[in-house]
C-alpha cells in the first residue's frame, strides 16, 4: 500500500540577471511596432519566432534544456524577466480579457512559447487570443478557471482536447495584494512510484471521461472514454482535470481519488513575483491555484498566460491557413 508522503524534490528555478534581463527587454521593444504591433498577426509571431535566436544564449540555453529534460517537478519559475519601461497599467476586470497589443511581457511570453515550439491558442478559449489575462473577475469569484479565486483544482489544461498544450506559460505582471495566491504544481515523476499496483492498473485503463473547462463556454469536448495514464510505463503522459475528470469504474474512482492525495502531498507551491514565469510541462505536470482575496481595485493580481505545441504539425487539420489557432 502507497503512502502518501512528501517526495522532497527541490523546484526548479532560473533568475534573470538585470543585465541579461536589460538584454531581453531591449529584443522585446524591437518587436513592438512589427505588424502595428498586434500580437496574433501571424507576421508578429513570425517576428517574434526570429527574435528568439537574438535573445542572449544563457537564457535560450536554460529554456531548451528544460524543453529536452523537465525534471522531476515538470515545472521550472524563470525570475527577472523585465515587464518594460512604462510599468504595468491597472489589472483587467473584464471577463474573457486578452493581450491583443504588443507589449514586453507579451513578447517575452511569445518568443518563449517558439523556444519550447510554437504558440498556439484555442479559438473557444478567450476568443484564440496567443496571449490571455489571467485576472479575477468580479462575480465569478467561484469559477474553475482563470477568472475565479477559489480554490482552483489540479488540472491537465485542456485535459479533454487531443491536443492540449505541451507547455503552459504564466507570466505574473502583478501579485494580490496579500501574496497568498500560489500556482501549485504537482508532477506524475513525482507520486508514480507511491501509487498502489491497483491504482495504477486503473489510471492505465480507458476508464476517464473528460469534459471542456468551463472557460471553454459551450464548445463540444470527445466523450470518448480515456485513460489518465499513457505512454512509458516508467515515465507516463498524464491526462486528467479534478474538476471535469469522472471515473467510468469505481477502481477508477478510487484511483483518482488516491492520485488527487498523492498530488496534494507532494505539491510546490509558487508565489510568482512580477517579473516571474513559471513554464509547466502539459504533458506529465498538473496545476492549480489556492485561493485569494481580489478586491477588484486595479492592483488585483495578474497573470499572462500563453500555450505552446512541440509538433504543431499534429493538429493541422484543426488550424485554418496553417495558422496558430485551433478551432
Amino acid at each position: 500500500m502507497s503512502m502518501a508522503v512528501r517526495v522532497e524534490v527541490p523546484p526548479q528555478t532560473a533568475v534573470i540577471e538585470p543585465p541579461v534581463a536589460r538584454e531581453v527587454e531591449r529584443v522585446a521593444l524591437d518587436l513592438l511596432p512589427v505588424a502595428d504591433g498586434q500580437v496574433d498577426d501571424a507576421a508578429w509571431v513570425a517576428a517574434a519566432r526570429e527574435a528568439w535566436e537574438h535573445l542572449p544564449a544563457s537564457v535560450r540555453t536554460t529554456i531548451r534544456r528544460f524543453r529536452r529534460d523537465t525534471g522531476t517537478t515538470g515545472a521550472l519559475v524563470v525570475s527577472g524577466l523585465p515587464l518594460g519601461p512604462d510599468g504595468v497599467p491597472d489589472t483587467p476586470t473584464r471577463d474573457g480579457s486578452v493581450q491583443r497589443t504588443a507589449t514586453v511581457p507579451a513578447a517575452v511570453l511569445v518568443m518563449f512559447a517558439a523556444g519550447l515550439g510554437d504558440p498556439a491558442s484555442f479559438r473557444p478559449e478567450k476568443s484564440g487570443a496567443l496571449v490571455q489575462d489571467v485576472v479575477p473577475v468580479p462575480g465569478k469569484e467561484e469559477f474553475q478557471g482563470n477568472a475565479g479565486s477559489a480554490l482552483l483544482s489540479f488540472h491537465t489544461e485542456n485535459a479533454f482536447h487531443p491536443h492540449r498544450p505541451d507547455f503552459v506559460m504564466l507570466s505574473c505582471l502583478r501579485a494580490d495584494h496579500e501574496g497568498v495566491a500560489g500556482l501549485r504544481t504537482a508532477c506524475i515523476r513525482q507520486v508514480l512510484d507511491l501509487l498502489t499496483a491497483s491504482a495504477r492498473e486503473a489510471l492505465f485503463s480507458a476508464e476517464f471521461v473528460t469534459a471542456p473547462p468551463p472557460s471553454f463556454g459551450s464548445a463540444s469536448g470527445d466523450a470518448a472514454p480515456h485513460a489518465a495514464l499513457t505512454g512509458a510505463p516508467e515515465d507516463p503522459d498524464l491526462q486528467i482535470d479534478f474538476s471535469a475528470t469522472e471515473p467510468l469504474t469505481e477502481r477508477a474512482r478510487a484511483a483518482m481519488d488516491e492520485l488527487q492525495k498523492l498530488f496534494a502531498d507532494n505539491a510546490h507551491t509558487h508565489h510568482l513575483a512580477p517579473g516571474s514565469m513559471a513554464i509547466v510541462d502539459n504533458r506529465v505536470t498538473v496545476h492549480g491555484r489556492t485561493a485569494f482575496q481580489p478586491r477588484y481595485d486595479g492592483r488585483d493580481r495578474w497573470l499572462q498566460r500563453s500555450f505552446s505545441l512541440t509538433d504543431l504539425r499534429a493538429s493541422r487539420r484543426l488550424r485554418g491557413g496553417d495558422g496558430y489557432v485551433l478551432d
